[in-house]
């Protein structure tokens, strides 16, 4: 009997390895072939948008009253020295350093205290408790102006900076304990251990050890906490009668009548507002990314 013999299978086609990469040569890829003016279109747009308020308002604090022209020229200054001076607002501008320092002290201590004991200790209402904090997040804050007025009246702390710098920083603990939590979650806990056994006590070795880890989320949440009493408007509109306490939001807002609007003297008052959060926001922008990306992730 003959028997037919199987054909032999095909060879399997052989891999050929990538090219190797050049010097001073990048690999293509399948983004790449995109046109640039698909990019930078958005992107000028969104940039065009974005600046022309800043130039708007820049326009009607430089130039003279009265004038139309798209240019601030001739160049003035007279807007800035009317708010100054005859609107008080070198009194609004201390008042709104003192309470946003003072609020940025408070929140980034409390914070800190809270954030180690949620972080480090587990109590029976632990999860709770963190539940009511991110709940506390929902309630507006024209919600507790009621309560908060009755308590500040009780304790006659009405037409106080007292009760402005206790109200932000009431608004601003629960956030703030939540990221300060996230960043000592992300500090190794052998660190302290190792400090105990060096003859550290608790206290010490988280002044030695942790706090010096923490700058950078120290930074950021502190940074908000002074930026939102800085800007917020609604307590220091309850709690301050006395146009001596006020607070820069709350003069901008006395620029405007029912009548008429100084749009000179209020583009200069929204510039002389803007400044200082620019300037801080300019200084600590490295922090900041460094401590929102480390609280980003749980170690």
């Amino acid at each position: 009997m003959i028997t037919k013999e199987a054909a032999p299978a095909a060879p399997a086609p052989e891999r050929t390895a990538p090219e190797p990469l050049l010097p001073g040569k990048k690999r293509h890829r399948a983004w790449d072939e995109a046109p640039r003016w698909q990019i930078y279109l958005p992107l000028g747009v969104y940039l065009v948008f974005t600046l022309i308020p800043f130039y708007w308002i820049l326009l009607f604090a430089l130039r003279p009253a009265g004038s139309t022209s798209l240019v601030p020229w001739p160049m003035t200054f007279e807007h800035f020295e009317k708010v100054w001076t005859d609107r008080s607002f070198g009194t609004f501008f201390y008042n709104s350093v003192l309470v946003g320092v003072a609020t940025l002290i408070m929140t980034t201590l409390v914070a800190l205290a809270g954030g180690y004991a949620l972080a480090r200790f587990d109590f029976r209402i632990k999860r709770g408790f963190m539940l009511a904090l991110l709940c506390s997040q929902f309630v507006p804050g024209a919600l507790l102006l009621v309560p908060l007025f009755e308590i500040f009246a009780e304790l006659q702390m009405i037409n106080s900076l007292g009760s402005v710098i206790i109200a932000e920083t009431v608004f601003q603990l629960p956030l703030s304990m939540i990221l300060i939590s996230n960043f000592i979650k992300n500090v190794p806990y052998s660190l302290e251990e190792a400090a105990w056994v060096d003859g550290c006590n608790r206290m010490r070795a988280f002044l030695v050890v942790v706090l010096p880890l923490l700058r950078p989320g120290l930074i950021a949440v502190g940074s908000f906490a002074f930026v939102h009493s800085w800007n917020h408007f609604l307590f220091a509109l309850m709690f301050l009668n006395n146009q001596e306490k006020q607070t820069i939001p709350v003069g901008l807002n006395t620029l405007m009548s029912a009548d008429s609007v100084d749009l000179g003297a209020l583009a200069a008052g929204g510039i002389i507002a803007a400044v200082p959060v620019v300037i801080v926001f300019a200084f600590i922008q490295k922090w900041l990314i460094t401590g929102f990306s480390a609280g980003a992730v749980k170690g």
